[in-house]
Protein backbone atom coordinates (compact mmCIF):
# COMPACT_ATOMS: atom_id res chain seq x y z
CA UNK A 1 0.00 0.00 0.00
CA UNK A 2 1.36 3.83 -1.33
CA UNK A 3 1.99 5.71 1.73
CA UNK A 4 3.83 8.63 0.11
CA UNK A 5 0.90 10.53 0.47
CA UNK A 6 2.36 10.86 4.44
CA UNK A 7 4.73 13.01 3.60
CA UNK A 8 3.01 15.80 1.29
CA UNK A 9 3.87 19.31 2.97
CA UNK A 10 -0.02 20.66 1.09
CA UNK A 11 -2.32 18.83 2.63
CA UNK A 12 -5.47 21.09 2.02
CA UNK A 13 -5.41 20.90 -1.53
CA UNK A 14 -3.66 17.98 -2.15
CA UNK A 15 -6.04 15.16 -4.02
CA UNK A 16 -3.49 12.08 -2.76
CA UNK A 17 -3.12 13.56 0.97
CA UNK A 18 -7.30 13.90 0.61
CA UNK A 19 -7.52 9.71 -0.70
CA UNK A 20 -5.06 9.15 1.71
CA UNK A 21 -6.71 10.03 5.23
CA UNK A 22 -9.85 8.80 3.67
CA UNK A 23 -8.22 5.39 3.56
CA UNK A 24 -6.99 5.93 6.55
CA UNK A 25 -9.92 6.19 8.44
CA UNK A 26 -12.05 3.86 6.83
CA UNK A 27 -9.15 1.33 8.24
CA UNK A 28 -9.85 3.01 11.59
CA UNK A 29 -13.82 2.65 11.40
CA UNK A 30 -13.31 -1.38 10.50
CA UNK A 31 -11.04 -1.76 13.54
CA UNK A 32 -13.27 0.81 16.39
CA UNK A 33 -15.55 -1.44 17.10
CA UNK A 34 -18.54 0.09 19.36
CA UNK A 35 -16.88 3.19 19.91
CA UNK A 36 -16.10 6.23 17.66
CA UNK A 37 -12.94 7.30 19.53
CA UNK A 38 -9.50 6.45 18.32
CA UNK A 39 -5.83 7.56 18.89
CA UNK A 40 -4.66 10.50 17.00
CA UNK A 41 -1.65 9.80 14.69
CA UNK A 42 -0.74 13.75 14.40
CA UNK A 43 2.15 14.89 14.40
CA UNK A 44 1.15 16.89 18.11
CA UNK A 45 -0.87 13.83 19.47
CA UNK A 46 1.24 11.01 18.34
CA UNK A 47 -1.28 7.92 19.02
CA UNK A 48 -1.47 9.23 23.40
CA UNK A 49 -4.87 10.52 23.08
CA UNK A 50 -7.95 9.48 22.15
CA UNK A 51 -10.46 11.57 20.35
CA UNK A 52 -13.59 11.70 17.87
CA UNK A 53 -12.91 10.29 14.61
CA UNK A 54 -14.44 13.66 13.38
CA UNK A 55 -11.44 15.45 15.52
CA UNK A 56 -9.01 12.72 14.34
CA UNK A 57 -9.44 14.15 10.69
CA UNK A 58 -9.47 17.80 11.73
CA UNK A 59 -5.81 17.00 13.09
CA UNK A 60 -4.57 15.03 10.06
CA UNK A 61 -5.52 18.40 7.99
CA UNK A 62 -4.05 20.98 10.70
CA UNK A 63 -1.34 19.05 12.05
CA UNK A 64 -0.61 16.53 9.22
CA UNK A 65 -0.33 12.64 9.66
CA UNK A 66 3.26 11.16 11.99
CA UNK A 67 5.24 10.30 8.42
CA UNK A 68 7.11 7.33 10.53
CA UNK A 69 3.56 6.10 12.05
CA UNK A 70 3.69 2.84 9.71
CA UNK A 71 2.23 0.05 9.97
CA UNK A 72 -0.84 1.28 11.42
CA UNK A 73 -0.82 -0.96 14.44
CA UNK A 74 -2.87 0.98 16.64
CA UNK A 75 -5.70 1.27 13.80
CA UNK A 76 -6.04 -2.69 12.76
CA UNK A 77 -2.74 -3.07 10.81
CA UNK A 78 -0.67 -6.33 11.83
CA UNK A 79 2.77 -5.45 13.52
CA UNK A 80 5.69 -7.08 10.76
CA UNK A 81 8.55 -7.96 12.87
CA UNK A 82 11.74 -7.96 11.41
CA UNK A 83 13.78 -11.03 12.61
CA UNK A 84 16.33 -11.08 10.61
CA UNK A 85 20.76 -10.68 11.72
CA UNK A 86 21.05 -7.42 11.02
CA UNK A 87 25.42 -8.87 10.99
CA UNK A 88 24.08 -11.02 8.18
CA UNK A 89 24.08 -10.37 4.93
CA UNK A 90 20.94 -11.03 3.15
CA UNK A 91 20.73 -14.06 0.71
CA UNK A 92 19.45 -13.78 -2.66
CA UNK A 93 15.98 -15.16 -3.27
CA UNK A 94 14.63 -17.07 -6.33
CA UNK A 95 10.94 -16.21 -7.15
CA UNK A 96 10.54 -19.24 -9.08
CA UNK A 97 12.08 -21.49 -6.08
CA UNK A 98 9.44 -23.39 -4.03
CA UNK A 99 9.93 -25.20 -0.89
CA UNK A 100 9.71 -28.64 -2.09
CA UNK A 101 12.10 -30.49 -4.63
CA UNK A 102 9.62 -31.53 -7.19
CA UNK A 103 10.96 -30.27 -10.11
CA UNK A 104 14.30 -31.38 -8.74
CA UNK A 105 12.54 -35.60 -8.48
CA UNK A 106 11.34 -34.64 -11.99
CA UNK A 107 14.67 -33.99 -13.57
CA UNK A 108 15.96 -37.10 -12.15
CA UNK A 109 13.58 -39.43 -13.04
CA UNK A 110 13.51 -38.00 -16.94
CA UNK A 111 17.68 -38.38 -16.62
CA UNK A 112 17.02 -42.00 -16.17
CA UNK A 113 13.95 -42.45 -18.35
CA UNK A 114 15.73 -41.32 -21.70
CA UNK A 115 18.62 -43.80 -21.29
CA UNK A 116 19.37 -45.04 -24.73
CA UNK A 117 19.90 -48.80 -25.27
CA UNK A 118 23.40 -49.97 -24.86
CA UNK A 119 24.97 -53.74 -25.05
CA UNK A 120 25.46 -55.78 -22.04
CA UNK A 121 29.11 -55.82 -21.97
CA UNK A 122 29.56 -52.49 -22.60
CA UNK A 123 31.33 -50.22 -19.77
CA UNK A 124 29.44 -47.79 -17.66
CA UNK A 125 29.00 -44.70 -19.63
CA UNK A 126 28.58 -40.97 -18.49
CA UNK A 127 25.05 -40.03 -19.57
CA UNK A 128 23.90 -37.31 -21.65
CA UNK A 129 22.83 -33.76 -20.93
CA UNK A 130 19.36 -33.86 -20.70
CA UNK A 131 18.87 -31.48 -23.84
CA UNK A 132 20.14 -34.16 -25.63
CA UNK A 133 17.14 -36.28 -25.21
CA UNK A 134 13.61 -35.49 -26.18
CA UNK A 135 11.36 -35.45 -23.36
CA UNK A 136 7.55 -36.98 -23.92
CA UNK A 137 4.78 -34.73 -23.68
CA UNK A 138 3.88 -36.47 -19.95
CA UNK A 139 6.71 -35.26 -18.71
CA UNK A 140 6.48 -31.53 -20.28
CA UNK A 141 3.47 -31.58 -18.53
CA UNK A 142 4.72 -32.79 -15.18
CA UNK A 143 7.32 -30.51 -15.20
CA UNK A 144 5.09 -27.59 -16.35
CA UNK A 145 2.70 -27.69 -13.30
CA UNK A 146 5.78 -28.70 -11.33
CA UNK A 147 6.93 -25.02 -12.31
CA UNK A 148 2.90 -23.67 -12.21
CA UNK A 149 2.50 -21.98 -8.66
CA UNK A 150 -0.98 -22.97 -7.14
CA UNK A 151 -1.95 -19.47 -7.12
CA UNK A 152 -0.36 -15.97 -8.26
CA UNK A 153 2.64 -15.08 -6.27
CA UNK A 154 2.02 -18.60 -3.66
CA UNK A 155 6.04 -19.66 -3.14
CA UNK A 156 5.17 -22.62 -0.89
CA UNK A 157 3.33 -25.15 -3.29
CA UNK A 158 3.22 -25.85 -6.73
CA UNK A 159 0.26 -27.30 -8.25
CA UNK A 160 1.89 -30.97 -8.95
CA UNK A 161 3.42 -30.70 -5.48
CA UNK A 162 0.06 -29.98 -3.60
CA UNK A 163 -1.86 -32.40 -5.52
CA UNK A 164 0.66 -35.09 -4.64
CA UNK A 165 0.27 -33.95 -0.71
CA UNK A 166 -3.03 -34.29 -1.10
CA UNK A 167 -3.32 -37.81 -3.04
CA UNK A 168 -0.92 -38.89 0.06
CA UNK A 169 -3.04 -37.25 2.79
CA UNK A 170 -6.18 -39.20 1.04
CA UNK A 171 -4.12 -42.55 0.70
CA UNK A 172 -2.73 -42.39 4.71
CA UNK A 173 -6.52 -41.76 5.80
CA UNK A 174 -8.24 -43.90 3.46
CA UNK A 175 -10.15 -41.15 2.12
CA UNK A 176 -12.98 -42.31 -0.48
CA UNK A 177 -12.97 -40.71 -3.69
CA UNK A 178 -16.47 -39.14 -2.98
CA UNK A 179 -14.58 -37.18 -0.10
CA UNK A 180 -11.91 -36.42 -1.83
CA UNK A 181 -14.23 -35.15 -4.65
CA UNK A 182 -16.28 -32.94 -1.93
CA UNK A 183 -13.00 -31.71 -0.84
CA UNK A 184 -11.73 -30.37 -3.96
CA UNK A 185 -15.03 -28.63 -4.62
CA UNK A 186 -14.79 -27.65 -1.01
CA UNK A 187 -11.42 -25.41 -2.23
CA UNK A 188 -12.15 -24.47 -5.45
CA UNK A 189 -15.35 -22.39 -4.13
CA UNK A 190 -13.07 -21.29 -1.57
CA UNK A 191 -9.81 -20.66 -2.89
CA UNK A 192 -10.95 -19.51 -6.77
CA UNK A 193 -8.38 -18.01 -7.86
CA UNK A 194 -6.47 -21.65 -6.98
CA UNK A 195 -5.76 -24.08 -9.60
CA UNK A 196 -6.97 -27.43 -8.44
CA UNK A 197 -8.28 -30.36 -10.26
CA UNK A 198 -11.98 -31.02 -10.76
CA UNK A 199 -12.05 -34.24 -9.29
CA UNK A 200 -10.36 -37.21 -8.07
CA UNK A 201 -9.69 -38.67 -11.55
CA UNK A 202 -7.94 -35.09 -12.91
CA UNK A 203 -5.68 -35.26 -9.84
CA UNK A 204 -4.48 -38.92 -10.40
CA UNK A 205 -3.88 -37.59 -14.44
CA UNK A 206 -1.75 -35.39 -12.78
CA UNK A 207 0.73 -38.12 -11.92
CA UNK A 208 0.47 -40.48 -13.62
CA UNK A 209 3.52 -39.19 -15.58
CA UNK A 210 5.42 -40.27 -12.69
CA UNK A 211 5.59 -44.00 -14.20
CA UNK A 212 3.80 -45.40 -11.15
CA UNK A 213 1.32 -47.53 -13.20
CA UNK A 214 0.01 -51.40 -12.91
CA UNK A 215 -1.50 -54.22 -15.06
CA UNK A 216 -4.47 -55.67 -14.83
CA UNK A 217 -4.40 -59.55 -15.81
CA UNK A 218 -7.58 -61.59 -16.01
CA UNK A 219 -7.99 -64.88 -14.07
CA UNK A 220 -9.54 -67.73 -14.16
CA UNK A 221 -12.80 -67.67 -10.92
CA UNK A 222 -10.88 -71.24 -10.17
CA UNK A 223 -7.39 -70.28 -10.01
CA UNK A 224 -6.19 -72.41 -13.11
CA UNK A 225 -4.69 -69.70 -15.06
CA UNK A 226 -4.27 -66.62 -15.93
CA UNK A 227 -5.73 -64.92 -19.13
CA UNK A 228 -1.71 -64.04 -20.90
CA UNK A 229 0.60 -64.71 -23.03
CA UNK A 230 -0.63 -67.51 -24.83
CA UNK A 231 -4.20 -67.10 -23.21
CA UNK A 232 -4.84 -63.51 -23.68
CA UNK A 233 -7.42 -63.84 -25.98
CA UNK A 234 -9.31 -66.50 -24.70
CA UNK A 235 -12.69 -65.89 -23.39
CA UNK A 236 -12.84 -69.42 -21.45
CA UNK A 237 -10.65 -71.38 -19.24
CA UNK A 238 -8.32 -73.59 -21.28
CA UNK A 239 -8.85 -76.03 -18.39
CA UNK A 240 -12.20 -75.95 -16.43
CA UNK A 241 -13.70 -74.21 -19.19
CA UNK A 242 -14.80 -71.31 -16.86
CA UNK A 243 -15.99 -68.53 -18.42
CA UNK A 244 -13.32 -65.51 -18.21
CA UNK A 245 -16.47 -63.12 -18.29
CA UNK A 246 -19.04 -62.20 -15.54
CA UNK A 247 -22.64 -62.58 -17.14
CA UNK A 248 -24.29 -59.28 -17.29
CA UNK A 249 -26.87 -57.51 -20.36
CA UNK A 250 -24.08 -54.90 -21.35
CA UNK A 251 -22.78 -56.67 -24.02
CA UNK A 252 -20.75 -53.69 -24.93
CA UNK A 253 -19.20 -53.80 -21.22
CA UNK A 254 -17.31 -57.18 -20.94
CA UNK A 255 -16.51 -57.26 -16.78
CA UNK A 256 -13.46 -59.79 -15.69
CA UNK A 257 -14.94 -62.37 -13.03
CA UNK A 258 -11.04 -62.13 -11.40
CA UNK A 259 -8.54 -59.73 -11.73
CA UNK A 260 -4.53 -59.91 -10.68
CA UNK A 261 -3.20 -56.43 -10.28
CA UNK A 262 0.79 -56.31 -11.20
CA UNK A 263 2.93 -53.71 -10.56
CA UNK A 264 6.07 -54.08 -12.56
CA UNK A 265 9.06 -54.43 -10.58
CA UNK A 266 11.56 -53.10 -13.01
CA UNK A 267 10.87 -49.58 -13.25
CA UNK A 268 10.23 -49.53 -9.42
CA UNK A 269 13.82 -50.96 -9.42
CA UNK A 270 15.29 -48.04 -11.17
CA UNK A 271 13.56 -45.50 -9.09
CA UNK A 272 15.83 -46.20 -6.41
CA UNK A 273 18.87 -45.19 -7.90
CA UNK A 274 17.29 -41.70 -9.57
CA UNK A 275 18.07 -39.71 -6.35
CA UNK A 276 21.11 -39.02 -5.57
CA UNK A 277 21.10 -39.97 -1.66
CA UNK A 278 18.70 -42.80 -2.37
CA UNK A 279 21.86 -44.10 -4.51
CA UNK A 280 24.19 -43.63 -2.15
CA UNK A 281 21.78 -45.23 0.70
CA UNK A 282 21.78 -49.06 -2.14
CA UNK A 283 25.31 -49.33 -1.62
CA UNK A 284 25.78 -48.97 2.18
CA UNK A 285 25.77 -52.98 2.59
CA UNK A 286 29.05 -53.07 1.19
CA UNK A 287 30.92 -49.60 1.10
CA UNK A 288 29.60 -48.49 4.77
CA UNK A 289 28.63 -51.62 6.84
CA UNK A 290 30.89 -52.35 9.77
CA UNK A 291 32.24 -55.77 9.45
CA UNK A 292 33.11 -56.50 13.23
CA UNK A 293 32.84 -60.23 13.36
CA UNK A 294 30.19 -61.85 16.14
CA UNK A 295 27.20 -59.12 15.88
CA UNK A 296 24.61 -59.62 12.66
CA UNK A 297 23.00 -56.32 12.40
CA UNK A 298 22.20 -56.71 8.59
CA UNK A 299 21.11 -59.48 6.43
CA UNK A 300 24.95 -59.07 5.13
CA UNK A 301 26.07 -60.24 8.54
CA UNK A 302 24.61 -63.35 7.82
CA UNK A 303 26.06 -66.36 6.49
CA UNK A 304 23.77 -67.00 3.39
CA UNK A 305 24.99 -63.89 2.42
CA UNK A 306 28.30 -64.23 2.46
CA UNK A 307 28.16 -67.90 0.87
CA UNK A 308 25.78 -66.05 -2.07
CA UNK A 309 28.81 -63.47 -2.20
CA UNK A 310 31.36 -66.56 -2.86
CA UNK A 311 28.98 -68.53 -5.41
CA UNK A 312 27.88 -65.34 -7.08
CA UNK A 313 30.85 -63.08 -7.37
CA UNK A 314 29.83 -61.72 -10.79
CA UNK A 315 26.48 -60.76 -8.98
CA UNK A 316 28.26 -59.05 -5.69
CA UNK A 317 30.84 -57.62 -7.32
CA UNK A 318 28.51 -54.31 -8.21
CA UNK A 319 27.29 -53.61 -4.69
CA UNK A 320 24.34 -51.90 -6.63
CA UNK A 321 22.74 -55.28 -7.23
CA UNK A 322 19.92 -55.79 -5.54
CA UNK A 323 19.05 -58.63 -2.71
CA UNK A 324 15.27 -58.75 -2.43
CA UNK A 325 13.01 -60.58 0.27
CA UNK A 326 9.43 -61.75 -0.27
CA UNK A 327 6.85 -61.61 2.04
CA UNK A 328 3.04 -62.55 1.07
CA UNK A 329 0.26 -63.39 3.47
CA UNK A 330 -3.95 -63.08 3.43
CA UNK A 331 -5.41 -60.52 4.94
CA UNK A 332 -9.76 -59.41 4.96
CA UNK A 333 -9.84 -55.67 3.60
CA UNK A 334 -13.22 -55.28 4.74
CA UNK A 335 -14.29 -53.95 8.22
CA UNK A 336 -17.17 -56.23 8.15
CA UNK A 337 -15.01 -59.62 9.38
CA UNK A 338 -18.73 -61.82 9.32
CA UNK A 339 -18.24 -61.21 5.27
CA UNK A 340 -15.45 -64.07 4.62
CA UNK A 341 -12.81 -62.53 2.22
CA UNK A 342 -8.53 -62.89 1.85
CA UNK A 343 -6.62 -61.17 -0.48
CA UNK A 344 -2.67 -61.69 -0.95
CA UNK A 345 -0.56 -59.04 -1.54
CA UNK A 346 2.79 -59.77 -2.76
CA UNK A 347 5.49 -56.87 -0.64
CA UNK A 348 9.13 -57.02 -1.90
CA UNK A 349 11.64 -55.37 0.46
CA UNK A 350 15.59 -54.04 -0.40
CA UNK A 351 17.99 -55.58 1.51
CA UNK A 352 20.71 -53.15 -0.02
CA UNK A 353 19.60 -50.60 2.35
CA UNK A 354 20.77 -49.46 5.77
CA UNK A 355 18.70 -51.26 8.51
CA UNK A 356 17.41 -47.97 9.93
CA UNK A 357 15.35 -47.93 6.20
CA UNK A 358 15.54 -51.53 4.49
CA UNK A 359 12.34 -52.43 6.44
CA UNK A 360 10.43 -49.38 6.52
CA UNK A 361 7.18 -49.32 4.92
CA UNK A 362 7.86 -46.77 2.28
CA UNK A 363 10.66 -48.97 1.03
CA UNK A 364 8.64 -51.42 0.52
CA UNK A 365 7.36 -52.72 -3.13
CA UNK A 366 4.00 -53.93 -4.33
CA UNK A 367 4.56 -56.29 -6.91
CA UNK A 368 1.11 -58.12 -6.99
CA UNK A 369 -2.29 -57.84 -5.46
CA UNK A 370 -3.80 -61.29 -5.69
CA UNK A 371 -7.87 -61.23 -5.48
CA UNK A 372 -10.15 -63.14 -3.50
CA UNK A 373 -12.45 -63.95 -2.03
CA UNK A 374 -10.91 -67.47 -1.26
CA UNK A 375 -6.99 -68.01 -0.64
CA UNK A 376 -5.95 -69.21 -3.59
CA UNK A 377 -3.81 -71.78 -1.48
CA UNK A 378 -1.59 -73.76 -3.41
CA UNK A 379 -2.36 -72.47 -6.44
CA UNK A 380 -0.18 -69.17 -6.04
CA UNK A 381 2.22 -70.26 -8.18
CA UNK A 382 -0.53 -69.12 -10.73
CA UNK A 383 -0.30 -65.54 -9.86
CA UNK A 384 3.30 -65.24 -9.28
CA UNK A 385 4.23 -66.37 -13.15
CA UNK A 386 4.45 -62.09 -13.45
CA UNK A 387 6.81 -61.73 -11.13
CA UNK A 388 8.84 -64.55 -11.50
CA UNK A 389 9.22 -63.67 -14.99
CA UNK A 390 10.64 -60.29 -14.04
CA UNK A 391 12.60 -61.66 -11.89
CA UNK A 392 14.88 -64.19 -13.98
CA UNK A 393 14.99 -61.54 -16.49
CA UNK A 394 16.55 -59.00 -13.96
CA UNK A 395 19.03 -62.40 -12.57
CA UNK A 396 19.83 -63.29 -16.25
CA UNK A 397 20.19 -60.10 -18.60
CA UNK A 398 19.36 -56.89 -15.86
CA UNK A 399 18.29 -53.82 -16.65
CA UNK A 400 19.84 -50.73 -18.10
CA UNK A 401 19.38 -48.13 -15.17
CA UNK A 402 20.83 -44.55 -14.36
CA UNK A 403 22.66 -44.11 -11.50
CA UNK A 404 22.16 -40.52 -10.08
CA UNK A 405 24.79 -40.32 -7.54
CA UNK A 406 27.73 -41.43 -10.05
CA UNK A 407 25.96 -40.33 -13.07
CA UNK A 408 26.27 -42.94 -14.82
CA UNK A 409 24.27 -46.24 -16.46
CA UNK A 410 24.94 -49.40 -15.26
CA UNK A 411 23.41 -52.80 -15.87
CA UNK A 412 20.99 -53.43 -13.01
CA UNK A 413 20.41 -57.44 -11.74
CA UNK A 414 18.31 -58.63 -8.54
CA UNK A 415 18.54 -61.83 -7.10
CA UNK A 416 15.53 -63.21 -4.56
CA UNK A 417 17.05 -64.13 -1.36
CA UNK A 418 14.58 -64.68 1.66
CA UNK A 419 10.73 -65.27 2.41
CA UNK A 420 9.13 -64.09 4.95
CA UNK A 421 5.78 -66.27 5.37
CA UNK A 422 4.02 -67.93 8.48
CA UNK A 423 3.90 -71.35 8.33
CA UNK A 424 0.80 -71.84 6.44
CA UNK A 425 2.09 -69.87 3.85
CA UNK A 426 5.23 -71.26 3.37
CA UNK A 427 3.63 -74.01 2.52
CA UNK A 428 2.05 -72.28 -0.34
CA UNK A 429 4.96 -70.52 -1.69
CA UNK A 430 7.35 -73.10 -1.96
CA UNK A 431 5.21 -76.00 -2.59
CA UNK A 432 6.02 -78.35 0.67
CA UNK A 433 3.60 -79.98 2.41
CA UNK A 434 2.92 -78.82 5.67
CA UNK A 435 0.53 -81.65 6.42
CA UNK A 436 1.06 -85.03 7.30
CA UNK A 437 4.16 -87.01 8.15
CA UNK A 438 6.59 -85.41 6.17
CA UNK A 439 5.42 -81.84 7.34
CA UNK A 440 8.86 -80.45 9.28
CA UNK A 441 11.01 -79.21 6.16
CA UNK A 442 14.32 -79.47 8.32
CA UNK A 443 13.39 -83.37 9.29
CA UNK A 444 11.90 -84.43 6.36
CA UNK A 445 12.93 -88.19 6.31
CA UNK A 446 14.25 -87.98 9.57
CA UNK A 447 11.10 -87.20 11.50
CA UNK A 448 9.88 -89.37 14.40
CA UNK A 449 6.34 -88.31 13.44
CA UNK A 450 3.44 -91.70 14.20
CA UNK A 451 0.12 -92.25 13.25
CA UNK A 452 -2.42 -92.48 15.81
CA UNK A 453 -4.95 -95.44 14.71
CA UNK A 454 -7.29 -93.86 17.50
CA UNK A 455 -6.62 -89.95 17.63
CA UNK A 456 -6.66 -90.52 13.58
CA UNK A 457 -3.62 -87.38 13.70
CA UNK A 458 0.00 -87.34 13.26
CA UNK A 459 1.95 -87.07 16.79
CA UNK A 460 5.50 -85.30 16.24
CA UNK A 461 7.45 -85.85 19.96
CA UNK A 462 10.21 -84.95 17.87
CA UNK A 463 10.21 -82.51 15.53
CA UNK A 464 13.79 -81.32 15.07
CA UNK A 465 16.85 -83.24 14.41
CA UNK A 466 18.93 -81.25 17.18
CA UNK A 467 15.96 -81.73 19.41
CA UNK A 468 16.05 -85.09 18.79
CA UNK A 469 19.56 -85.18 19.58
CA UNK A 470 19.07 -83.76 22.54
CA UNK A 471 16.57 -85.98 24.08
CA UNK A 472 18.66 -88.86 22.72
CA UNK A 473 21.29 -87.51 25.13
CA UNK A 474 18.92 -86.47 28.09
CA UNK A 475 17.78 -90.54 27.39
CA UNK A 476 21.12 -92.06 27.81
CA UNK A 477 21.32 -89.27 31.19
CA UNK A 478 17.82 -91.02 32.09
CA UNK A 479 19.69 -94.80 31.75
CA UNK A 480 22.94 -93.95 33.32
CA UNK A 481 20.81 -92.55 36.49
CA UNK A 482 18.69 -95.00 36.57
CA UNK A 483 21.01 -97.44 36.15
CA UNK A 484 22.87 -95.73 39.14
CA UNK A 485 19.66 -95.70 41.12
CA UNK A 486 19.17 -99.43 41.09
CA UNK A 487 22.89 -99.70 42.35
CA UNK A 488 22.44 -97.05 44.71
CA UNK A 489 18.88 -98.77 45.68
CA UNK A 490 20.71 -102.13 45.82
CA UNK A 491 23.56 -101.08 48.35
CA UNK A 492 20.60 -99.75 50.66
CA UNK A 493 18.52 -103.01 50.82
CA UNK A 494 22.02 -105.06 51.85
CA UNK A 495 22.54 -102.31 54.23
CA UNK A 496 18.65 -102.63 55.67
CA UNK A 497 18.65 -106.07 55.39
CA UNK A 498 21.89 -106.53 56.99
CA UNK A 499 20.68 -104.36 59.53
CA UNK A 500 17.61 -105.90 59.92
CA UNK A 501 19.17 -109.37 60.62
CA UNK A 502 21.43 -107.58 63.30
CA UNK A 503 18.29 -106.21 64.77
CA UNK A 504 16.98 -109.76 65.03
CA UNK A 505 19.88 -111.53 66.27
CA UNK A 506 20.03 -109.39 69.03
CA UNK A 507 16.40 -110.43 69.89
CA UNK A 508 16.90 -113.52 69.56
CA UNK A 509 20.08 -113.86 71.96
CA UNK A 510 17.75 -112.02 74.60
CA UNK A 511 14.95 -114.13 74.19
CA UNK A 512 17.49 -117.03 74.46
CA UNK A 513 18.54 -114.79 77.64
CA UNK A 514 15.62 -114.92 79.39
CA UNK A 515 14.62 -118.56 77.94
CA UNK A 516 17.78 -119.87 80.16
CA UNK A 517 17.17 -117.27 83.36
CA UNK A 518 13.86 -118.93 83.34
CA UNK A 519 14.94 -122.33 83.42
CA UNK A 520 17.60 -121.68 86.07
CA UNK A 521 14.87 -120.55 88.49
CA UNK A 522 12.75 -123.29 88.06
Amino acid sequence: MDRSWMHLIDRVTSKEYAEGVEQFLTIARAHAIETDRIRCPCRSCYNNIFLPISEVETHLYLNGINPNYNPWIFHGEDEILDVSDDNQPASPTNDDEYIDDMEQMLDDIREGTVIGEVDELAEPRVHPPIGEATPSSSFDKLLDDARLPLYQGCKQYSKLSFIVKLLHIKAIGGWSVKSFDLLLKLLRSAFPDADFPHSYEAARSLERGLGFKYHKIHACPNDCVLFWKDNADLNECPKCKAPRWLPNTHRNRLIPQKVLRHFPLKTRLQRLYMSAKMSANMRWHKEHRNSDGGIMRHPSDSQVWTTFDNDHSWFARDARNIRLGLASDGFNPFNNLAKPYSIWPVILMPYNLPPWLCMKDQFFITSLIIPGPKSPGNEIDVYLQPLVDELNELWENGVHTYDAYKKETFRLHAALMWTINDFPAYGNLSGWSTKGKLACPSCNADTDAMWLTYGHSTSRNRWRRKRKGREQGREEEDENCDEESRTKGSGREGRVGRAGQGVRGEEEMREDERNVGGKEEE
